[in-house]
């Protein structure tokens, strides 16, 4: 005989190792596989008790599975309790053994014992498959309107694991649920309204038609919300919470979206949320659901301002669970009825600085959900505040936020910058690079703050110290190369309102400038700013050019090799003082618009405005011609200008000096003579060595090379007539291949051209594995199609095509045609790669 549930457990906690275990669980498992041979029924509940406590630990039991079947026949209700509970610990759904108990469930669902019935019922609400289901579902449909409470709120709860089951069965139920909002039996309501819930959830009809029944609900709810002490409900304080809960979770479920079901159960809604006393988690798990219930229907404005309230109430709560659903909860709210909740934004800011973590996070969400252009000012200072005393982890996430409420909704451009500096100086390290990149842009539009933004920039850098605050110090000596001539008394403009008055040499400008040169400590980037800035100050302060110049010399040797190129050229310069000033004047003004759709980012109210009234124009000067030369970071070659670029590194100066040339300049429109001056080695310097055009030389228009860094572009050649045909050009002719263009367009005002290239082969050697590639600048799309083949037959007896669509969406402003094309093949054996830029478009093509 094995041995007694009680003492099996004590053996096995007595085990000081899991070998010792699975030793003790071994004996007693085959002493139970002896008993269950010799059918000894006097012990047979002991044993599967036994076997549910060897299962539990995750040892195998399924030779005993039919041990519970035979229990569950017996006739006796300690037994069938002990089969039962076997069944549904030992087994699930997926067990081709369930076959065999639906009989036995049939039986005892029939049974007249109640408890027989009840023990049936939560078997079969915990296992129950599809195919079982469909079988007991009559069954289970009658017990719903059995006489007894006790059978029908057991049935209930099985028929919502049925129609879960078996979603097609819920018409089959409907009715009966609803029948249980009768019943007054709290059990039974109960789990009457689980039911029709549930069904709600699995079918949109049961939703029209338990709309019939709100009036019901409503009344069963206020029976509960104002009848006196039920000790046998009693929660708290609180009459039955529990059907109160559920009752509200369906009401919502039943007004969301219908006006007039939200409308009958509005009165219901205020006098829960006004009579239920909030002392007690009952009571307050009530409100919250009344408060979730009033914002899904479309209930009226005085009812949601209740509800936001009720909240309100939660964030002064010491429980931090009651605030953290309070915070999630308005998170939500603000979308519907942002007014409302903005009078509780005190105790919102209040919880940003709460000991727990979580409250915190959600707190931050939902300040950065209430800020508007009206309450910017207030939310931004308070959130600066918390920054400084804020923990690491949180700063990266709190700095992105307020600096993208800055960009959003800044009033102005003054206190744009003012609070943008506020932040770069608490946690410059977190500012992104982009963000920087919008504020010198900024900058460079507000022409009548650029003294005020130097001067703060000024008093930032000296102060801040520590060389973490790397975008503080990269913008700041940004600022100082550009306007750092700002500085010195007399050329700053007129004080900002509260602005103490700035006395600064220009040595002092330079002394700033050195010391965060020569720190150690500092990022190379920074370092690599504020060598441009020192060189780009050596234009706008005569009398510091000779220390300036001493300076970047020592660092001609330095081991950063981007440092070491930046002296080195910079030195070189100091070489030609008559364009150097040229070369280094000040940046024009960026196109605020254009950049903040690059990065995806809104351009605020003001900033619109302002854009509007300000000419995209440098100090007031003469709008400047973009450079010809738009395809040089085409095909691997630097950038040229920086309306070229237009990116992060064009806007900070970050490239070598190749791409820092004067904005004013434009590119030659011819070639410069070839001479062995020292000119040429500076054009060298600042050029991309490029080559060729496939056109010959033009003669040279101007005597001093050097003109050709200011020379402009002549204008841009007029659209052709409606209906003119343009001729056809022979782009590329060299190595024995000849590169034909022939064009059409869809109208003459279209930007849409199409180019038929036509490549050919003079030599008497075929040439293979023929391949062209073109680029073309950034405001133009080009889409190049398959062409018709890789090989060109000697002496001319075939050619191969290929289209070339090009799209120009700078047509209207005047752009012409540009293209650059780069040509593979093997010519007679030997491989070609060539570069060559078309500039003979015909006059009028754009």
């Amino acid at each position: 005989m094995s041995s007694r549930l009680r003492e099996l457990i004590r053996s096995v906690r007595q085990c000081k190792t899991a070998a010792q275990e699975r030793n003790v669980v071994a004996k007693e498992s085959a002493a139970l596989r002896e008993a269950f041979k010799k059918q000894d029924t006097a012990y047979q509940h002991r044993n599967v008790a036994k076997l549910m406590y060897i299962h539990m630990l995750g040892y195998p039991t399924h030779f005993g599975q039919m041990e519970c079947l035979k229990l569950i026949a017996a006739p006796s209700f300690p037994e069938k309790r002990v089969g039962y509970l076997g069944l549904m610990i030992l087994l699930d759904e997926r067990q081709e053994v369930l076959m065999l108990v639906t009989n036995s469930l049939k039986n005892d669902l029939s049974s007249k014992n109640q408890y027989n019935v009840g023990l049936a019922l939560a078997a079969f609400g915990n296992i129950c498959s599809a195919e079982m289901a469909r079988d007991l579902a009559p069954d289970v449909e009658k017990l719903l309107k059995s006489s007894n409470s006790y059978i029908r709120k057991k049935a209930a709860l099985t028929t919502t694991r049925i129609v879960k089951k078996v979603p097609e069965l819920v018409e089959q139920f409907m009715h009966p649920a609803a029948e249980l909002l009768n019943d007054r039996h709290h059990g039974a309501l109960l789990t009457g309204v689980t039911l029709m819930l549930e069904m709600c959830h699995l079918e949109p009809d049961a939703i029209k038609e338990y709309r019939n029944h709100i009036p019901q609900l409503c009344r069963i709810m206020r029976s509960l919300v104002v009848s006196g002490f039920s000790p046998e409900h009693d929660v708290g304080g609180i009459n039955d919470p529990f059907l109160q809960v559920k009752i509200l979770r369906l009401l919502r479920v039943l007004g969301k979206g219908n006006a007039e079901a939200s409308d009958q159960m509005s009165d219901i809604l205020a006098q829960a949320a006004t009579n239920t006393e909030p002392t007690k988690n009952a009571g307050n798990s009530i409100l919250y659901e009344c408060v979730q219930t009033i914002m899904s229907i479309e209930s009226t404005g005085g009812l949601r301002v209740l509800a936001v309230n009720i909240l309100g109430r939660f964030l002064g709560n010491k429980d931090n669970n009651l605030r953290y659903v309070a915070l999630n909860t308005l998170a939500k709210v603000v979308t519907v009825d942002a007014q409302a909740v903005q009078r509780h934004r005190t105790t919102i800011v209040d919880c940003v600085r709460d000991a727990d973590v979580s409250i915190r996070r959600r707190a931050l969400e939902l300040v950065y959900s209430l800020v508007n252009e009206g309450n910017i000012k207030n939310l931004t200072k308070e959130l600066l505040e918390y920054l400084a005393v804020s923990d690491a982890e949180f700063k990266p996430d709190l700095t992105s936020k307020i600096c993208t409420l800055i960009q959003r909704y800044g009033p102005d451009k003054c206190w744009h910058i003012d609070n943008m500096l506020q932040v770069m100086a608490q946690a410059g390290q977190y500012v992104k690079e982009d963000v920087c990149n919008a504020l010198i842009v900024l900058i460079t539009n507000a022409t009548d703050l650029q003294g005020y933004t130097v001067r703060a920039m000024f008093r930032a850098m000296k102060a801040n110290g520590d060389s973490s605050c790397t975008s503080l110090l990269t913008v700041s000596a940004w600022c100082l190369g550009e306007y750092g001539d700002l500085l010195l008394p007399g050329r700053g403009g007129a004080l900002q309102q509260g602005e103490e008055a700035l006395s600064v040499s220009d040595s002092e400008i330079v002394d700033l400038l050195e010391a965060n040169l020569s720190d150690s400590l500092a990022e190379v980037e920074v370092r690599e700013y504020v060598l441009t800035a020192l060189m780009k100050l050596s234009a706008k302060l005569p009398g510091q050019v000779e220390r300036i110049k001493g300076i970047v010399g020592q660092y001609t040797g330095n081991l950063v090799l981007e440092m070491q190129q930046r002296a080195c050229e910079y030195k070189k310069l100091f070489n030609y003082d008559q364009i150097r000033p040229q070369l280094l004047e000040q940046m024009p003004a960026l196109n605020e618009k254009e950049y903040a759709a690059n990065l995806g980012l809104e351009v605020t109210a003001s900033d619109a405005k302002q854009a509007a009234e300000d000419s995209n124009l440098p100090n007031g000067a003469p709008p400047q011609p973009a450079q010809v030369d738009l395809l040089s970071d085409l095909l691997g070659d630097q950038p040229a200008t920086v309306q070229a670029r237009g990116g992060l590194e064009a806007l900070l100066f970050d490239p070598s000096p190749a791409s820092t040339q004067a904005p004013a300049a434009g590119a030659a429109t011819g070639a410069a003579p070839q001479t062995s001056s020292a000119a040429v080695d500076l054009l060298d310097l600042l050029s991309d060595s490029t080559p060729s055009p496939a056109q010959p030389e033009r003669p040279a228009v101007m005597q001093d090379p050097f003109l050709a860094l200011d020379a402009s572009p002549g204008p841009s050649a007029t659209a052709a007539p409606g209906g003119a045909a343009f001729p056809s050009i022979v782009a590329v002719e060299k190595h024995g291949f000849k590169v034909s263009f022939s064009f059409s367009k869809p109208s003459a005002t279209s930007p849409a051209t199409d180019i038929v290239a036509t490549y050919s082969n003079s030599t008497p050697n075929p040439i293979t594995n023929f391949s062209l590639q073109a680029a073309v600048p950034k405001y133009m799309h080009l889409k190049l199609e398959s062409a018709s083949g890789t090989s060109l037959p000697p002496n001319g007896n075939g050619t191969v095509t290929q289209v070339i669509h090009v799209s120009n969406s700078m047509r209207d402003q005047g752009k012409p045609l540009a293209m650059r094309l780069k040509i593979s093949a093997n010519v007679g054996g030997s491989q070609v790669d060539d570069q060559c830029q078309v500039n003979n478009f015909p006059p009028g093509l754009s």
